[in-house]
């Protein structure tokens, strides 16, 4: 399979595939121009196009469906787990320890060492590892590792000492616990301000191309002041419009929207926190944890998300809140409403208004998400990871509470629009993993179809961004798409979620590739970004 030329105004004409299309639900080619989507149609209508384009291109069998879009990342983080040192695989305290050192070992010229990605409830020991044993493993350098979830850290005594007043913050412990808190924000920015320029765009770049590699088109970043920095975020931002690669839309988590609008955000949003994570327990609840006395941490209060969200909407910006617990969600649906009541429910409903993770929902609340006409940016990969009964929800919460967890069959139901994402690092970039995740959720009564799925990793990220004509292959759409190596295609029986499966070509529904449990998930050829090709797979 050839490569493309990255001009987009070149024509191309795709034929010999599966073109997954709602324009023809029997699409077997198509004709990409100017970056857009020209037409779609059969193999035979296809001969009338091939002597007027550019280049021809021989799908052999390739299914193509639209550019994936990951509504939550944090690209450089993610490009760090890449590049650095990556702990999501360590299965004990021991293992994490030789990863550590080892990673130490092969970087003595870096100042700083920076990791992610433990999880000791998935650990024998279930602790982490202890400032002193950093203090060892690092040879007293600087090291910040960050939780799976990003919300907490442990961190080496070096990397203290950067940061005059953190043991005065609140969220500062002794060296059994990790940080939270406003001293894991500290310690964070020290952390990243210590880390070069060059460093930086390398692993930006790393994060990038890995996206690209699976069929991924659009990244959301979800930056702000307590998560990376200005620098970093308008960095991406220049990068991603310099070279080529997923396009990325920025979001930059602060009350100032007037700062956000500068720094080039489609929206004061993303992780704008108003509670944690249930790993770390400091998601706000309205119950206490199963497996501790508290409630977590409130970080915004209805009052607080109100005059965010009128003060976005007359800026014509975006809103948007990272809330997890029932009780942060009851707080920003307060909010929103309270919102709504000053400046009409139109204005509101029409500004698309977002909210992150959104875990613990109630049907209460889930209404007023339909009322408000609120997003909901999801991670299906969530469940995936820590669902189930015997998972840290389960941990957290107790199993009746857990099995509440991301409802995305009743946000459905309701008419909440969907956009999925990954939250990398702290799942990693993987679509049609989270389609799969999303299609067989740990708790049978919250999946949805695989088309559903489908749909929320692919056009619910172009609606988030208030884009109704994109993430889908019709005529005059944006030419983001990707082209797959898969098995056979199936299509979901309509009154079945995820059980019956037909191969009937008089469906009149594009078909998708099979994700059940066991399943190969299919193999990325080629993304391609506003008719510009960004990732080839080399020949096997």
């Amino acid at each position: 399979m050839p490569a493309a030329s990255p001009a987009e105004h070149r024509t191309v004409l795709l034929r010999g595939g599966e073109v997954h299309s709602p324009a023809d639900p029997f699409a077997t080619a198509m004709v990409v121009e100017r970056g857009h989507v020209a037409w779609v149609g059969s193999e035979g209508a296809a001969d009338a196009f091939a002597s007027g384009v550019d280049e021809v291109v021989d799908l052999e069998g390739a299914l193509v469906t639209p550019a994936f879009v990951d509504a939550h990342v944090h690209t450089t983080a993610t490009g760090f787990a890449l590049t650095g040192l990556d702990l999501s695989s360590a299965v004990s305290l021991a293992d994490a320890a030789e990863m550590i050192r080892a990673h130490a070992a092969a970087r003595p010229e870096d100042r700083i060492l920076v990791g992610h990605g433990w999880d000791a409830s998935r650990w024998p020991e279930r602790r982490p590892l202890t400032r002193t044993e950093l203090d060892e493993l690092a040879g007293g350098r600087p090291l910040y590792l960050t939780r799976i979830d990003v919300h907490s850290a442990v961190v080496t005594t070096a990397l203290l000492d950067l940061v005059p007043g953190v043991r005065d913050l609140d969220g500062f412990h002794d060296g059994e616990r990790p940080l939270t808190g406003d001293a894991h924000h500290a310690v964070r920015a020290a952390a990243f301000g210590a880390v070069s320029a060059r460093q930086r765009t390398e692993a930006q770049r790393a994060a990038r191309s890995r996206a690209a590699s699976l069929g991924i088109g659009t990244l959301h970043e979800c930056g702000g002041p307590q998560i990376s920095s200005e620098e970093d975020f308008t960095g991406l931002l220049d990068l991603a419009r310099e070279e080529a690669g997923p396009r990325v839309v920025g979001y930059w988590a602060d009350l100032d929207v007037e700062r956000a609008r500068a720094l080039g955000a489609l929206g004061a949003a993303g992780d704008l926190f108003a509670d944690g994570s249930l790993g770390s327990h400091t998601a706000c609840l309205h119950e206490p944890y199963a497996d501790t006395t508290h409630t977590g941490a409130a970080h915004l209060d209805a009052t607080a998300v109100a005059l965010h969200v009128v003060a976005c909407t007359e800026a014509g910006l975006q809103a948007g809140f990272h809330a997890i617990g029932d009780a942060a969600v009851t707080a920003v649906v307060e909010g929103v409403r309270a919102a709504a009541e000053k400046l009409g429910l139109a204005r509101i409903r029409a500004a698309r208004h977002r909210v992150e993770h959104v875990e613990m929902l109630t049907p209460e609340t889930i209404a007023a998400f339909a009322e408000l006409g609120l997003t909901a940016s999801v991670q299906p990969a969530f469940d995936a990871f820590w669902g189930g009964d015997e998972g840290m929800y389960a941990d957290r919460l107790g199993v009746e509470r857990a099995r509440t967890l991301n409802p995305y069959a009743a946000l459905l139901r309701a008419g909440v629009p969907l956009a999925f994402g990954s939250d990398s690092p702290v799942t990693p970039l993987d679509p049609w993993g989270t389609v799969r995740a999303a299609a067989f959720h740990r708790t049978p009564e919250h999946r949805i179809s695989v088309r559903a799925a489908f749909t929320a990793h692919t056009r619910g990220g172009w609606r988030a961004v208030g884009r109704d004509d994109a993430g889908t292959l019709v005529p005059g759409a944006p030419a983001d798409y990707a082209l797959w190596r898969t098995e056979e295609l199936v299509v979901q029986a309509p009154d079945d979620r995820v059980a019956r499966w037909s191969t009937d070509p008089r469906s009149g529904t594009p078909g998708l590739p099979d994700l059940s449990p066991g399943a190969d998930l299919p193999v990325c050829l080629r993304t391609v970004v506003h008719g510009q090709t960004v990732f080839v797979r080399p020949n096997e």
